[in-house]
């Protein structure tokens, strides 16, 4: 992967653990505008079945792990890990709300160590998580998603991307990222060639624009 072009992240985990614990009751005012149509999008190309085992890493107010587990049914399990104590309370309300706590189970964790045994999952979902890990981790996150999936298992990403070419606008956010990286967390990293490197088969890829930033949707399978 072309890491020395990809802006590398200075805050420590435990710091982006604070933060996100910070905002975690304000989160969705200001991410849903822009996040939330995309990770939508990309949950839908992921195609869950009910019955299916289901993990998404990185799942912040729970959105997501909501129609998650109102896709896979009574008959399925859902798994949601998050670095944040915050996120997890905040998720766990929305989700006792929908009454859907009897087929998701919550953890606070690390995905560069998932906390799952050899081939559980049916699918994985990222979703504008895996950029917040610096660029060394990211190999060592896919190798452990590839891990817990069962053969054939789909993985699920949606994050901003470089894959997509050079603009001013990108070029001025990767500053601003590099300037203020406890505040503009995210930044672009190279998507689909970060899956191919670390063995998956790409089954789709799709182009959007968050803001005018470019990113991508790109769903893997384990080979």
């Amino acid at each position: 992967m072309k890491g020395q072009e990809i802006s590398p992240v200075s805050r420590t985990k435990e710091e982006a653990r604070r933060s996100y614990d910070r905002i975690s009751r304000f989160y969705d005012y200001f991410a849903a505008p822009f996040e939330r149509k995309y990770a939508q999008m990309a949950l839908e190309q992921l195609s869950l079945k009910e019955g299916e085992r289901v993990l998404e890493i990185g799942f912040g107010t729970g959105h997501c792990l909501q129609r998650i587990a109102q896709s896979i049914g009574q008959s399925g399990r859902a798994c949601g890990l998050d670095l944040s104590p915050g996120m997890l309370e905040v998720t766990r309300r929305r989700l006792s709300k929908a009454g859907l706590m009897d087929r998701v189970a919550l953890h606070c964790g690390d995905a560069a160590q998932l906390p799952y045994e050899d081939g559980t999952f049916d699918a994985v979902f990222i979703s504008f998580t895996l950029e917040l890990f610096d660029t060394p981790e990211i190999p060592q996150v896919l190798t452990e998603v590839k891990r817990v999936l069962k053969a054939g298992g789909r993985l699920g990403v949606v994050s901003m991307s470089r894959e997509n070419g050079r603009s001013k606008l990108l070029r001025l956010y990767e500053w601003a990222h590099r300037r203020w990286p406890r505040y503009i967390d995210c930044r672009p990293i190279y998507l689909e060639q970060s899956l191919r490197e670390a063995g998956y088969e790409i089954k789709s890829k799709t182009k959007i624009k968050l803001l005018g930033l470019p990113g991508e949707i790109v769903i893997g399978i384990k080979a």
